[in-house]
């Protein structure tokens, strides 16, 4: 970015009582420290902050701790970006704060981008501005989300999504995944990456919601031999693993080990690794960077078409739907393109070895 077209964007933090503090802290962090940066590269900051509230004064949030809101909620002063932070007892702040959604509805047009974190989706909703468009919010609202404004079409494993000036993000630290893709929009990757660092949090956080796999969490095994096997498996999936090596590892028959796996940890070791691949991919699509081929590569599928199965297997959609729906940056125009091109030039179907794939 050049200083003939760098702007420095007033962006508002709108909090009411009972706000969820961590969610309005979080990314305002993420701002004064991209501000830092900025006024280093380029003498002036990004951002003007500020927090916006029904009246000026201190803001009581869910915790021990209050917050300064000084601007007042107003149609006279519209802010480049304004993010709406959610609440725990959500039902009682839309009561409570009636005005928010009437601003809402009246200026949402008019403002470049409206981000609402967690269950401040519900603003969104409220006002109309969802319909017939996909949001997310917290898991723990996301069906209450949908039975209350069922024309809203929630995804609740997504950690943000953006649907033309509206953003939606997951709960809590969440905001923070989206105050990142502000930064990253505005100013490039580079800031954005050096955010993160100073902050210690992924530019792009793999998967989604339930980015902690199951599977890999919650089904280690207490057999130590069969736990060793596990996190070797996960430390080669690029590799070609077969049922001879790992049984060789585990200094059992293949029959045996084949036996003993599925007993500890309640799939087979085939499954086992597809799981594992599939749990990599996903955290690899979230980097816009990465081809779909080399994604195939890199997570153990060997070829596009082997991980596009898998996909659509596991998860309903193909990875270019996965990557659109949960990467962590906007719409991608042309990825689509992209893979059906690779797809009908270089993508080599999977041999059938007695590998495991």
């Amino acid at each position: 970015m050049t200083l003939t077209n760098y702007k420095t964007r007033n962006l508002d933090i709108l909090v009411y009582p009972g706000f969820k503090a961590l969610e309005a802290i979080g990314p305002m962090s993420v701002f004064e420290y991209a501000n830092l940066h900025l006024v280093r590269r380029h003498g002036l900051p990004g951002y003007d902050i500020r927090v916006a509230s029904l009246q000026i004064g201190s803001v009581r949030s869910d915790t021990l701790m209050a917050i300064d809101a000084t601007k007042k909620l107003s149609d006279l002063s519209l802010p480049n970006d304004v993010i709406i932070v959610g609440a725990r007892e959500i039902d009682a702040a839309l009561s409570n704060a009636e005005v928010i959604v009437d601003w809402l509805a009246k200026n949402s047009k008019r403002i470049d981008r409206v981000a609402a974190l967690c269950s401040g989706a519900f603003f969104l909703a409220a006002a109309g501005l969802l319909n017939n468009k996909r949001a997310t919010t917290h898991w723990s609202v996301a069906d209450r989300l949908k039975r209350q404004y069922p024309l809203v079409q929630v995804e609740s494993d997504a950690i943000f999504i953006r649907q033309d000036n509206l953003w939606t993000s997951a709960g809590v630290t969440a905001g923070i995944d989206l105050a990142l893709a502000f930064v990253e929009e505005d100013h490039g990757r580079e800031i954005a990456l050096e955010v993160a660092s100073e902050l210690v949090v992924y530019l792009k956080r793999p998967g989604g919601q339930s980015q902690f796999s199951n599977f890999l969490i919650n089904q280690r095994s207490s057999h130590t031999t069969i736990e060793s096997i596990q996190a070797w498996i996960l430390a080669n999936l690029s590799e070609k693993i077969t049922l001879s090596v790992l049984a060789a590892k585990a200094n059992m028959s293949v029959r045996n080990f084949t036996r003993v796996f599925l007993q500890e940890i309640g799939h087979s070791p085939h499954e086992y690794i597809e799981m594992a691949r599939f749990e990599m991919a996903k955290q690899l699509l979230t980097d816009l960077n990465l081809p779909i081929k080399t994604v195939a590569s890199r997570s153990g599928f060997g070829g596009q078409e082997r991980l596009r199965k898998v996909c659509q297997k596991r998860a309903g959609i193909t990875p270019t739907v996965y990557r659109e729906r949960f990467a962590t940056t906007g719409v991608m125009s042309q990825t689509k393109d992209h893979e059906n091109q690779a797809s009908s030039t270089s993508c080599t179907p999977m041999r059938h070895h007695t590998p495991i794939r």
